[in-house]
């Protein structure tokens, strides 16, 4: 996967990465809004009783600024009063007014404090709720689909929505609480002068559609480098991780990996700079637009209370009404077009959760037959990988027989490691069909099938996790019956590598975490063949599962191995033809296609491809 993923945009790195940014057109902006009804519902589901709490705080604040300004209003109407008053003065209404207004700035302190641990609760909620989703809907999808540049591109884009995107949802709880803000506040302006809504309108407008303008460059900007920020983030892990440490110290690759990841971080941060540059010129001009659109009201209010037109209190709750509705008006505008950003965002995360899987379970599969009478017949198989016009493997027919073990033999991309993928289902075939005991694979049960089969792959997961979960992981509903565990890690001979680890089947293995031990190459083999023989599988499936094992180890695996699977079907992928050997038949493939099928001896009698290769390694040992 590492190589796809460096190579993920198709280019060379260093060519040049400039592109030009897709514009967001109306119609995809009106379709991003539409996903926030469903965002919604999501949050809902979060908690009902948070979001709820969260919209009836915000109505309430919402009420408060005009309330506050009226009263501070009153007072100083009152306080002038008092200053011009001769006679005795009565202090009781003012200190009302003053507590009242204490009152309120403790409630509306509280509201604040209120609604920011419920955004945070719910986006601790919506972040886990959403990797959730993320993880169980990326597991219905097909192998070939994680083998696919632009599927990667897709799916890291949905990553990024898991978190932060609550942010959204107080976005728009904010829109809603400050439009009722605003429409008591325009109540008092209106009453007073119409036209200073008008004015105030004309002057937030511009910088409304600056932000429009420059969120969506924005968008564009990350949308169109999501390949090169996956590869900044690829060569990030390799550059300081423990599963590259040795080849990057060995191989002296430190220099070439920090100048691999300037050169296209250098150009990434170049066009964000452009970006960002142009956004903050364009936003000073014409925020002070909307400044002076204020001051101009002001100088009008001021000229009006000169002319005792209206009172100092009136002065001071217009001014301030005035100030904060073209704050709340530019905040809104601005926001509105941050919200747009953040639901073409959005977007991106249910288009993935959108994405179906080509290899579909039968809607009444059948059942896996226990235990298999005929076996597996390949006819006319052929494969080819996405985006390739290369054929894995081409016009394959055998019969893999009930009970039999059976050893593929080949060079390197020969294409073993793709048949056994299709007897697993993981693909399906490009043309010609896979049948079991009769039947076309695809008609059975696809959970059944998966089940029913135990694999391991030369490119197993070293699993962070305890001795026992490693091995647990080949049926994971068992994770909790440790008989079973170590019967498994007994028969892979795991056993022998756990039992000398400090806390034995609790033991962490690898280093990512505290107290983690790391395990030899053949020792990791052995814990992760014990995941096959978790299963009570029909097939088992082992893709060069002794490579790092020594010739005693191999042998005392694979002496183990024809005990275990007496009466089972198994399928064997190694390059080493002592243990080839051991097989009932072995199938030689040679570019994708099927060369030479029989027993070792047979095989050595024609004289053919296998007997070349397993004559060029005998001699090695001479």
């Amino acid at each position: 996967m590492a190589s796809s993923t460096t190579n993920s945009t198709g280019r060379s790195p260093r060519g040049n990465r400039r592109k030009k940014q897709d514009k967001i057109s109306f119609s995809e902006r009106y379709k991003a809004f539409q996903n926030l009804p469903r965002f919604f519902r999501l949050v809902w589901d979060v908690n009902k009783y948070m979001t709820i709490g969260n919209v009836l705080m915000r109505i309430l604040k919402a009420a408060l600024p005009l309330t506050m300004l009226y009263i501070g209003k009153l007072i100083i109407d009152e306080v002038i009063r008092l200053v011009q008053s001769s006679g005795e003065q009565d202090l009781q209404y003012i200190w009302m007014l003053l507590a009242l207004e204490f009152g309120l700035a403790f409630a509306s302190d509280l509201l604040n404090r209120g609604i920011t641990l419920l955004d945070a609760l719910l986006g601790d909620l919506f972040a886990n709720k959403t990797s959730l989703m993320l993880i169980e809907h990326s597991a219905q999808l097909d192998l070939q689909q994680f083998e696919d540049a632009a599927f990667y591109d897709k799916l890291e884009r949905a990553r990024r929505q898991t978190v932060g995107r609550v942010v959204l949802m107080s976005q728009v709880l904010t829109q809603f609480q400050d439009f009722i803000t605003i429409f008591f506040l325009a109540i008092g302006l209106v009453v007073f002068n119409p036209w200073l809504i008008v004015l105030l309108i004309i002057a937030v407008i511009p910088a409304f559609l600056s932000e429009t303008y420059f969120n969506e460059r924005n968008y564009s900007l990350v949308r169109s480098w999501t390949p090169e920020r996956r590869e900044l983030d690829y060569l990030r892990y390799i550059g300081a991780s423990d599963q590259t440490a040795k080849e990057v110290k060995i191989f002296g690759l430190a220099d070439f990996l920090k100048e691999r990841f300037a050169r296209l971080a250098d150009k990434y941060y170049e066009v964000n700079r452009n970006l960002a540059v142009k956004r903050a010129l364009w936003g000073t001009v014409f925020n002070a637009l909307g400044t002076g659109g204020y001051y101009a009201a002001y100088v009008f209010i001021i000229l009006q209370t000169v002319a005792k037109v209206i009172t100092v209190g009136d002065l001071t709750f217009l001014a301030g009404s005035f100030n904060r509705l073209r704050g709340l008006l530019q905040g809104i505008l601005s926001r509105f077009s941050s919200i747009a950003q953040s639901a073409l965002y959005l977007q991106d995360f249910f288009e993935f959760l959108e994405m179906q899987p080509n290899i579909k379970n039968a809607s009444k599969g059948r059942p896996i037959p226990s235990p298999i009478q005929v076996g597996f017949v390949f006819e006319n198989v052929g494969f080819k990988y996405p985006n390739t016009e290369k054929w894995a493997i081409r016009n394959v027919s055998f019969t893999l027989k009930a009970g039999e073990k059976l050893a593929l033999v080949g060079e390197n991309g020969a294409g073993k490691t793709t048949l056994t993928k299709l007897l697993a289902r993981l693909y399906d075939p490009s043309e010609g069909r896979i049948l079991l005991d009769g039947y076309d694979l695809k008609e059975y049960d696809l959970v059944d099938l998966r089940q029913k089969i135990g694999v391991i792959f030369q490119d197993f997961v070293r699993f962070q996790m305890t001795a026992a979960e490693n091995i647990a992981v080949g049926k994971i509903e068992k994770k909790e019956d440790h008989s079973q565990i170590v019967h498994s890690a007994e028969q892979s001979l795991a056993n022998t590598v756990i039992e000398k680890l400090g806390q034995q089947y609790e033991q962490m293995l690898g280093r990512r975490f505290e107290g983690g031990v790391e395990l030899s190459g053949g020792e990791w083999q052995k814990v992760a063949l014990g995941r096959a023989y978790m299963r009570d599988a029909q097939l088992l499936i082992l893709d060069e599962p002794t490579a790092a094992l020594d010739a005693r180890a191999e042998y005392e695996v694979f002496e183990r191995f024809a005990q275990l699977t007496e009466g089972k079907t198994a399928v064997l992928i190694s390059h080493r033809f002592s243990t080839v050997r051991m097989a009932d038949r072995i199938l030689v493939l040679n570019n994708g296609e099927l060369e030479e099928l029989g027993t070792h001896e047979e095989l050595l009698e024609k004289n053919g491809h296998y007997a070349e290769l397993f004559k060029l390694q005998a001699s090695g040992y001479q």
